[in-house]
């Protein structure tokens, strides 16, 4: 071990931590070993494991929402910023997304985090989808429909299945472009 790590290799490679073993494998030991330095490397950059685990935590917001959705909200037109959006959904590391949803259960700054995350999320695809359909409720159920199938997708245990959830969300998207979505129930 006389590898050199940089703040972000740690970032990355607690993600891949995640995505491989799951909340329970994210250990400061497994994070060196794979990146092939001494723990001392990684005090160089991180006081503690906590201030490491906060910082990885927000390194996702930022990397994995706030990115996106800046990137995706500077398209004008509501119906590509919706393909954008999904796109970018479809390529998330579903893996680590669903252990830090496991984390998030255990660790109430992870699930401030997560909730925050989920709601972010939810609000633009809501908004450009009320550009599209003009309809607040309408605009909501699809939001939450797209969001419900990108959460539920990893939050499976089955076996990853990229090709039919891009079918399943080409069905979504067929739905919103005919018009199907007229037909939503208000609220009672």
């Amino acid at each position: 071990m006389g590898a050199v790590a940089s703040r972000e290799s740690f970032f990355k490679t607690g993600l891949d931590v995640l995505a491989d073993l799951g909340y329970g494998g994210l250990k400061l030991a497994e994070v060196c070993d794979r990146l092939g330095v001494t723990t001392g490397s990684f005090y160089h950059y991180f006081p503690n494991w906590p201030a490491y685990s906060q910082e990885l935590v927000g390194h996702w917001y930022e990397g994995m929402t706030l990115k996106v959705v800046d990137t995706v909200q500077a398209e004008t037109d509501p119906r590509l910023r919706i393909d954008r959006l999904i796109e970018a959904g479809l390529t998330l590391p579903h893996s680590a997304e669903a252990a830090i949803r496991v984390w998030s259960g255990v660790d109430p700054h992870v699930g401030s985090v997560q909730e925050a995350v989920d709601r972010q999320r939810f609000d633009v695809m809501r908004e450009s989808a009320l550009e599209v359909l003009r309809n607040p409720r309408q605009a909501e159920l699809f939001a939450a429909w797209a969001v419900y199938l990108l959460v539920g997708y990893e939050q499976a245990s089955l076996p990853a299945d990229v090709d039919g959830l891009r079918w399943i969300v080409g069905q979504l998207l067929e739905a919103l472009d005919s018009g199907r979505f007229t037909s939503v129930p208000g609220r009672e």
